[in-house]
């Protein structure tokens, strides 16, 4: 009975907004709120530490803002942010994944960050066809698609949907993949930032959800927290259903699985139940870190990700804490 008032309010948080109707779905509606945050968005956008462009691209379901780095004719990587973090919350991992990668980080339109919805809400499959869309545009092939937390459920769902395009699949503590919420009761912290925005909620959602939440830049944080403070978000989490093993069981793509000791989200039961989940899957549980893990250890997140997308694959592969 106790988890009762956290899957309320996590309805109430995830599908309020979804009974609007509008033709052009705006998380800011007001045009002063919405410049502020492009404002902080661009200054966390300095962070990349490599040469990056910002463009946009049309879809039928809405215009796309990708942020573009690495050499032209580097193997395409895609990135896939968590709930409400925006293509920028991949500034600690920017430098080194397009030194010898094209990267490609995707702002989900739903949620806030720069890509617009033309429509709201959209489904599991036109979110799939959106993405896809977009892999056109760039006539991208043999894809790996990075994700992490909500972005995880989205980069597995795209891979089980999109075929042979996509080649691997690194998935960053992943929500709603293998398990559950290993600590239910802490996702409050996000839920009640986002229902009651405030300075301290802020700095106790980061510490929730960070093991080091001293090292997150101040420019980051600002912009996450305005994303909770002007925006109104639809990230969809009630459509995110639970895959079954049947179905993950048909990727034969190698997948790589990471998580931190310390997360909130998955634990070392899911990485262990992964193994019985997917064909071609390599587990790692990082120590000192969170479910932010990308940030909290960043140099070891990095250099796994490079080790997975540089080998070949052709077994099961189980790493414990690194």
């Amino acid at each position: 009975m106790r988890y009762i008032p956290v899957f309320l309010c996590l309805l109430f948080l995830l599908t309020g907004c979804a009974t609007r109707k509008n033709p052009e779905y705006q998380v800011f509606y007001k045009t002063q709120e919405r410049a502020d945050y492009f404002k902080a968005y661009d200054a966390t956008l300095t962070l990349w530490d490599a040469p990056y462009q910002q463009q946009d691209v049309t879809t039928s379901y809405g215009i796309a803002h990708v942020v573009v780095s690495g050499p032209a004719t580097g193997e395409p990587i895609v990135l896939f942010h968590g709930m409400d973090a925006s293509s920028t919350m991949w500034y600690p991992n920017a430098k080194t994944l397009s030194q010898q990668y094209r990267v490609y980080a995707i702002d989900f339109p739903l949620e806030a960050g720069k890509s617009v919805a033309c429509r709201n809400p959209l489904d599991a499959k036109q979110i799939v066809a959106f993405y896809n869309e977009i892999f056109d545009h760039y006539k991208l092939d043999k894809i790996t698609l990075v994700g992490a937390s909500r972005g995880g459920w989205m980069a597995t769902n795209i891979a089980l949907l999109s075929g042979k395009r996509i080649k691997k699949l690194v998935l960053l503590s992943p929500a709603q993949t293998i398990g559950g919420l290993k600590s239910p009761l802490k996702v409050l912290s996000a839920v009640k930032l986002k229902l009651f925005p405030s300075r301290k909620r802020l700095a106790h959602f980061f510490d929730t959800f960070s093991t080091h939440p001293e090292n997150i830049d101040a420019r980051y944080k600002e912009q996450f927290y305005l994303a909770n403070l002007h925006g109104d978000s639809n990230p969809q989490y009630v459509n995110m259903l639970r895959f079954s093993q049947k179905k993950l069981r048909t990727l034969g793509i190698p997948v790589l699985i990471l998580a931190g000791d310390q997360d909130i989200v998955n634990s070392q039961k899911e990485l262990d139940k992964a193994h019985g989940l997917f064909q071609d899957v390599e587990t790692i549980m990082v120590k000192d870190a969170g479910h932010f893990l990308s940030i909290d250890q960043s140099a070891v997140v990095n250099q796994k990700i490079l080790d997975f997308l540089n080998k070949d694959h052709h077994a099961d592969h189980t790493i414990s804490a690194f």
